[in-house]
């Protein structure tokens, strides 16, 4: 089985707790530090990975993180589950998969506009509305500034970009009077 559909395994049966108990949020922001935790922390994550370690000794090391991080039961259990059955290795997927699938349920869409100058307030407001409008969906922006862009926005949605940037207009152009 693919890593990817380990993770959205994982990922698909902590969404339905999640949804079940309120906790969508709460509970990615859990995921996600203890995913960071161990990102930053290569020895942690061989210690954890190292078969000649015995489990309980790994066990309590994921519980005295699991308490100084502040992490709910469910969490804890979930990631507990993951070492016991050798899959935490695959915790920063399950996350980003985690997330992905809590999207989806609570009808989100994340996008990024990119710009060559800094939008203002109203700008960003009313390319939110726009598309929200658009796709039907509560839109999460994320905005960032590019001078190459030269001017114009690049938006991206999931996998599709909507590219308005001069710079890409100008490339258009060149290319058709290279083509003649």
């Amino acid at each position: 089985m693919s890593a990817n559909a380990i993770a959205r395994r994982y990922a698909k049966a902590l969404i339905q707790i999640a949804v079940g108990q309120r906790s969508v949020e709460q509970y990615y922001t859990e995921l996600q530090g203890f995913s960071r935790v161990l990102d930053s922390n290569p020895d942690a994550m061989a210690l954890l990975s190292d078969p000649g370690i015995q489990m309980n000794v790994k066990r309590t090391l994921v519980k005295d993180l699991v308490v100084q991080l502040g992490i709910s039961k469910t969490i804890g259990d979930f990631i507990l589950l993951l070492l016991d059955k050798k899959r935490l290795y695959y915790l920063s997927q399950i996350t980003s998969s985690y997330r992905t699938l809590g999207d989806e349920a609570a009808g989100i869409l994340r996008s990024t506009i990119t710009s060559a100058l800094p939008l203002t307030e109203n700008q960003v407001s009313e390319m939110r509305s726009a598309l929200e409008k658009t796709t039907g969906k509560k839109i999460i922006l994320d905005v960032a500034t590019d001078s190459s862009l030269i001017g114009g926005v690049v938006t991206r949605i999931d996998d599709k970009v909507l590219d308005g940037s001069i710079r890409t207009q100008l490339t258009k152009i060149q290319d058709i009077l290279q083509k003649g």
